[in-house]
Order: structure tokens, then sequence, then C-alpha cells
């Protein structure tokens, strides 16, 4: 009896085992009556107009937003959106708590260790252009790099805004969770400048709650891109490619990026890239 109770207790934890385990690449669901669903992909993000953001029923919306359900509904997947803290996304990336990064992630830069990003995560085609822009109040009277010296300067901690914020010299440096938070730190004067993404930027300043602040366009950084990041080795990186391809050459990404505000710095043609 003892050894028919040890046979069916190690079938049984085998049968544990077997069912939690998990695709990093996509998880296949089980719907209500029984039958296979759709897979599931978590894509994570941050707040951030216009690229993902909530509108006023709550419902999130955005260019990263609309164009991940395009594409990964062309796929065949559910998607599924899980926000993160940005300083988290390698950790919540390679657990397979998330399954890519797509939120104005730019792929053409280190971070603080100094490792090229792309040496941590595989990316997808570049889908977009960017730069790193120095937002100040108004009046502030800064205009130039030396204007910055002797300065508090803040930015999203472990993004590329944090680099370039540490890159001007005499300047001392706060991280924060979330680029929103950096221009609040502005507006209530307790930094002098903040550095975020010039998407964010040109939805936010000089509107509303941030009508008082204003971007030094003279200290705005080369242009970066961005991309989508995968686990490294991850087979969605090809398949996501071929759809940024595909929509790109129906318009579909050109009638989002207008719907947004940044028809001028989409990339439609990824013709160049393969």
């Amino acid at each position: 009896m003892k050894k028919i109770f040890a046979l069916i207790l190690a079938c049984l934890m085998m049968f544990s085992l077997a069912a939690c385990g998990g695709n990093t690449d996509g998880e296949t669901t089980t719907a209500p009556n029984g039958s296979e669903a759709k897979e599931t992909i978590v894509v994570g993000y941050t707040i951030y107009e216009p690229m993902n953001y909530k509108d006023e029923s709550g419902k999130l919306i955005g260019y990263d937003t609309e164009l991940a359900e395009k594409v990964f509904g062309n796929l065949g997947y559910e998607v599924i959106f899980q926000e993160i803290e940005w300083s988290s996304k390698y950790t919540d990336l390679n657990s397979g708590t998330i399954d890519c990064v797509w939120n104005g992630f730019t792929c053409n830069t280190a971070d603080d260790d100094g490792v090229l990003r792309a040496e941590k995560v595989d990316f997808s085609y570049n889908y977009m252009e960017n730069r790193q822009v120095i937002v100040v109040k108004a009046d502030a009277g800064i205009a130039s790099a030396a204007d910055l010296a002797g300065k508090m300067g803040v930015a999203e901690s472990g993004s590329a805004g944090e680099e370039y914020a540490k890159s001007f010299e005499g300047t001392s440096f706060k991280g924060f969770i979330k680029q929103t938070d950096c221009l609040m730190e502005i507006k209530s004067g307790t930094a002098d400048f903040a550095v975020v993404d010039a998407q964010l930027a040109k939805s936010y300043v000089g509107n509303g709650d941030y009508a008082d602040l204003a971007i030094v366009d003279a200290l705005s950084s080369d242009v970066e891109y961005y991309a989508i990041g995968f686990k490294k080795g991850s087979d969605l990186t090809a398949k996501v490619n071929a759809q940024l391809e595909a929509l790109g050459a129906d318009g579909t990404i050109a009638a989002l990026a207008e719907k947004y505000g940044v028809a001028n710095t989409a990339i439609t043609d990824f013709s160049d890239q393969k």
C-alpha cells in the first residue's frame, strides 16, 4: 500500500510541474469551456503620453498600445499590458514576468553600467525617432550647458534620460520612477532641470498643469531610436519585425502616427533595417 501511495504521489507531482511550466514567448490559456484559447503576450509599459496612457474612461490607449495590439493581434495573440517600473525592465523580461518591453525603449545607447542595451535584449526594428530634451521653468534663464552648472537634474531611473542628465558637468542628479514625476519636480521647484523623452515633452510641456515649463531646444540630444525589447533568443523578434513591415506597407502605422501626433518621427519603411 505504501508503494502504491508513493507512486500516486510521484505522478501527481510530475503533473503539477508540467502544468506550471511556462513559455516566456507567450502562454496558452484555456477557455472556460475547456477549449484552447488564444496565447497571451504580456507587454511591459510605463504610463506616458503619447505612447501608453489612459483616456478619460480609464482605457489604456496610445501609439505603442495600439501598435502592439495590432501586431500581436495579427499574430494570433491576446495582449495583456503590465505596468512596470522602468528600472526593473530587464529583471521583469528575463524572469518571464513580461514577454517584451514596448514603451519608447531607446535601443541605440548604453546603460549606466556601460553595457549596450542591445547586448542585454533582442531589439526589433527601430520604429520611431526620439531625442532627450531638457525641460526647465520657462523663467529659469537656462539656455546653455554652462547655465546648468551647479543645478540639480532629474530623470527616470534606468532611462536614456538618466545617462544624458549625468553627461552635463558640474550638475547633481536624482532619479525618479516615472518621467512625469520629473516634470512635477521642476514645476514644484525641487529640481532645476529634467531630462525626458521628446515624445513625452511635446505632449505635456507648455500645456495644462505644465504651462509654465519650457523645452531648451539647444540642449537636445542627438537622435535616438525606439525599438521593442525581447528576451535574448526570443522567436518573437522576427515575427514582430515581419508585422512591422506589413503594417508599414499597408498604411496602418502611418495612420496611427497621424492619430497620435507622431507622424514626423514614426518610421514606416523598414527596408534598410533588414
